[in-house]
C-alpha cells in the first residue's frame, strides 16, 4: 500500500542545505513522499505536496503524517475555485474523499431570490470542480455530525471555524486550523505536516476559565465563547459550567471561540475526552493564568455584539448549520402561526429531509419560513438583505453578515422566533 517506505536521510527537494545552515526547519520525507514530490504520481500531487511541505517548514514540522479525513471549507469565491480548478486541470484526484462547506443552493434559491449570472456561474464552477476532484458534496459546515465523523485520536485536516474546534475539543481527534487550500492539498496527497494541535504538548490546557455566570440555555454558551478578549491566548479550560452541556451548547461555545478569536481547542473537565478531570486538562501543570467570567461579562458582550431592540426585516438561523433538534425547536415555535418577517433556517440536506419526513418542514413553510439546505449566510445570494435589520441567535452570523451590509439583533432562539412572528424585537 502506498504511503509507507523507509524515511529517507535527506531533505525534500524544495529546500537547499543553505536553509539548514540558516536555522530553518527542514521537513524530512518518506520514499513515497519524495516520489510524490518528484512528480511520480502526477503534477497535481506534486504541487499539493509542495504546499504541504511549505506549510510544514513555516511551522517547524519535522515530518508529514498520514491523514485519514479531510473537510474543505470552500468559500466558493474566485480564489478558492481557481485553486480547485488548477489542481483538477493538473489531473488531480483526492486520495482522501473530503466533505465540503456549503455555498448556496442555486436551484432552490433562484426561485425566490434574484441571483446574478456571475454569482450563479461561480457557484456552478465550484460544485463541478469539487465533484470532479472526488469530494463528497455534503455542502454543510457541520460534517462532524453526519457524514465525516472522526474517532478519538484520528489525524485530520479540517478547515472551517465550527469544525476544527469541535473535532479537537469534543471528539478528541486532531487537526490544525487549516486553510481551504491546505486542507484540499491534504485530500490530494493524504498528508499533513506534523505541528500545532497534532502534537501532545500543544493540546494541554493553559488558561483556567472560572465561569461565575448563570448559563441557563444553549445561547448563553454563545456569549461565553465571545468573551475571548478577557480569556486571552492559549487553550482554555472551563470550570463552573452546568453538568452535561448539550451538543448544541458545545457547538456554540467552540464556534464563537474560533470566530471572535483563533482558538482551536478547549477543555471542560469531565466532558471533553482529553480532560477527565482538571489535572488531566492541564497535563499535571499549573495554569499560566486564571480568568473569571461573570454575568456582567456576558451582559456586556451581548450589548456589544447586538443591535438594540427594534423592528426587524428578517430572521436568519443556521450559522453553523442547525442540528435536527434546533430545527425541531423552530418548527414547534412557529406551528400554527404566521410570520411577520421572512425567516431563513439553514441546515444540512440530511436534516432537511428528516424535517420533511416528520412534518417539521411543513410547519415552517406554512408559517411563511424557508428551510434551506446547502447554503451559508456568507454568500452573495443574500444581497436583497443588504441594509436591512435581522434577528439571529448566532453571533457568528451577525459578524459575517455585517460585512455584507446586514445588521442583527442577537437573541436566544425562542426570542428570535417570537420576533419573526411579531416583526420586531421588544
Amino acid at each position: 500500500m502506498p504511503g509507507g517506505g523507509e524515511r529517507k536521510n535527506r531533505v525534500c527537494s524544495l529546500f537547499s542545505f543553505d536553509l539548514m545552515r540558516e536555522g530553518y526547519c527542514v521537513v524530512y520525507l518518506t520514499e513515497y513522499e519524495q516520489e510524490m514530490l518528484d512528480g511520480k504520481y502526477g503534477s497535481a500531487s506534486k504541487m499539493a505536496l509542495q504546499v504541504q511541505v511549505a506549510v510544514g517548514e513555516c511551522f517547524g514540522a519535522k515530518r508529514l503524517l498520514e491523514a485519514s479525513r479531510v473537510h474543505v471549507a470552500s468559500s466558493n469565491q474566485e480564489a478558492d475555485v481557481w485553486f480547485a480548478e488548477k489542481l483538477l486541470k493538473l489531473g488531480g484526484r483526492c486520495r482522501i474523499t473530503p466533505t465540503v462547506n456549503p455555498g448556496f443552493n442555486l436551484s432552490y434559491l433562484s426561485r425566490y431570490l434574484s441571483i446574478s449570472r456571475e454569482d450563479a456561474g461561480l457557484m456552478e464552477r465550484a460544485r463541478r470542480a469539487y465533484r470532479d476532484l472526488g469530494a463528497l458534496l455534503t455542502l454543510s459546515c457541520t460534517p462532524y455530525l453526519e457524514a465525516n465523523v472522526p474517532r478519538f485520536g484520528e489525524i485530520l485536516s479540517y478547515s472551517e471555524t465550527s469544525v476544527t474546534i469541535y473535532v479537537n475539543s469534543v471528539i478528541g481527534a486532531r487537526t490544525n486550523r487549516e486553510a481551504v487550500q491546505s486542507s484540499l492539498c491534504a485530500a490530494i496527497t493524504g498528508r499533513v505536516p506534523e505541528y500545532g494541535f497534532l502534537l501532545n504538548e500543544n493540546r494541554r490546557g493553559t488558561v483556567l476559565v472560572q465561569v461565575d455566570a448563570d448559563l441557563r440555555s444553549d445561547f448563553d454558551y454563545q456569549l461565553l465563547g465571545c468573551c475571548t478578549q478577557k480569556i486571552g491566548p492559549g487553550v482554555p479550560v472551563f470550570v463552573g459550567l452546568p453538568a452535561n452541556p448539550s451538543q448544541e451548547a458545545l457547538i456554540n461555545l467552540g464556534t464563537q471561540l474560533n470566530t471572535t478569536a483563533s482558538y482551536a481547542m478547549f477543555h471542560i473537565p469531565g466532558v471533553t475526552p482529553e480532560a477527565p478531570d482538571l489535572k488531566a486538562a492541564f497535563a499535571g501543570r499549573e495554569p499560566e493564568r486564571v480568568v473569571t467570567v461573570t454575568d456582567d461579562d456576558l451582559h456586556e458582550i451581548h450589548q456589544i455584539i447586538s443591535q438594540p431592540p427594534q423592528k426587524i426585516d428578517f430572521a436568519m438561523f443556521g450559522c453553523p448549520h442547525f442540528t435536527i433538534r434546533q430545527v425541531q425547536e423552530v418548527a414547534s415555535l412557529v406551528r400554527g402561526k404566521k410570520l411577520a418577517a421572512e425567516m431563513w433556517v439553514l441546515t444540512s440536506s440530511l436534516n432537511r429531509e428528516l424535517a420533511r419526513r416528520t412534518g417539521m418542514l411543513q410547519d415552517i413553510e406554512q408559517a411563511g419560513g424557508r428551510l434551506v439546505e446547502d447554503t451559508c449566510i456568507d454568500q452573495p445570494c443574500w444581497s436583497h438583505l443588504k441594509g436591512k435589520v435581522g434577528v439571529t441567535d448566532s453571533p457568528k452570523c451577525a459578524y459575517y453578515a455585517k460585512m455584507r451590509g446586514m445588521d442583527f439583533v442577537v437573541r436566544d432562539l425562542a426570542s428570535c422566533v417570537q420576533a419573526a412572528v411579531k416583526g420586531e424585537v421588544s
